[in-house]
């Protein structure tokens, strides 16, 4: 069996140098996001829009910071307690950062439909800026739009740098920053309604932003839960993963084998593999050859880490639905 190191022993040089690029952009994110809510947190007077927005800033440190410790907890090498090794720190990073998205959100909705249903009109007077007295919500507009854009071009970065990883925790951290430009916009029209007299405006737009807390939280929380019961593997984006198929192919065209199916798991950046194999009738298969196959399988693709090649009677049933599925959707079986 492959031995399973540390999460930086089993990532090739692209991968290493990704996730480093990857640990600098979190850092530039905390960054940005310190000057961010600040200037928020300065501007946001009694607007629940922009209180909803703070909240949102301050959220979007969860999935930078579960990145940044998981990074360091894969450095540590499998042991007799861990010996699988440490990879599923992604995984749990996942898990945190989507139930705080998910409460934090839920919160936020509901403390907004309470101000809606109430009818609290949130003032927003004039400020002196340069010896000059303007309206309050346009230092809240230009705030908004100002932030905006930088989370929208780091998340499109990630997103690459995600896939390249394999790696859920900074999807989602690209996935938010994505859609960081619906929170500016809608809270740019929750403030400049209330200054034309459309008060509920500022409660509908924190409602919109905390659900789309919620969205964010709730589609992660259901990805991470699933990651850590050992669903089958899929892609970084929640897709059949062709990988898996194509591991299969390389088992079934070995020639001492008769059929073979594989359970896969998700340990965060790797794979583990049990790749099921019926040997030809009469054929047992030596230890010479169980190995070869193993290394075949390794060397198929930098994810597949921990590889087992077991010897079976046969499949059992389970594993061909999700065979049968797999190929009814398209994918290789």
């Amino acid at each position: 069996m492959a031995a399973a190191g540390s999460g930086h022993d089993a990532l090739p040089e692209k991968q290493q140098r990704a996730l480093r690029q990857a640990i600098r952009l979190e850092w530039l994110t905390i960054g940005l996001l310190v000057v961010s809510a600040t200037l928020i947190y300065l501007v946001m007077g009694q607007s629940q829009a922009m209180q909803a927005a703070l909240l949102d800033d301050l959220l979007s440190f969860l999935p930078p910071i579960a990145f940044l410790v998981a990074a360091r907890v894969i450095r540590i090498g499998a042991n007799r307690r861990f010996p699988f090794g440490h990879h599923r720190s992604i995984g749990a990073a996942h898990l945190v950062s989507a139930t705080a998205l998910l409460l934090m959100g839920g919160f936020l909705v509901v403390d907004s439909v309470l101000g809606l249903t109430a009818g609290e009109r949130p003032p927003i007077g004039l400020t002196v800026l340069f010896g000059q007295e303007i309206w309050a919500g346009w230092l809240m507009v230009a705030v908004m739009a100002a932030t905006a854009s930088p989370p929208v071009i780091l998340g499109r970065k990630k997103l690459a740098l995600a896939k390249t990883l394999h790696d859920k925790v900074l999807y989602a951290d690209a996935d938010m920053a994505k859609a960081d430009w619906q929170t500016a916009l809608a809270t740019i029209v929750g403030v400049l309604g209330i200054g034309v007299g459309l008060w509920w405006t500022d409660a509908v737009a924190a409602i919109v932003v905390g659900a789309s807390i919620v969205w964010d939280g709730w589609n992660n929380l259901t990805a991470a839960v699933q990651d850590l019961l050992d669903t089958r593997a899929l892609t970084f984006d929640e897709e059949e993963h062709p990988l898996i198929g194509e591991a299969e192919d390389l088992a079934r065209g070995t020639a001492w084998v008769a059929d073979a199916e594989a359970r896969v798991r998700d340990q965060g950046h790797v794979f583990h593999v049990e790749m099921l194999v019926v040997p030809v009738p009469g054929h047992d298969p030596t230890m010479i050859e169980l190995d070869s196959l193993r290394r075949q399988l390794h060397q198929l693709d930098w994810k597949l880490h921990d590889v087992q090649v077991v010897p079976v009677f046969d499949i059992p049933d389970h594993l061909r639905d999700s065979g049968a599925h797999a190929t009814a959707e398209g994918e290789s079986p």
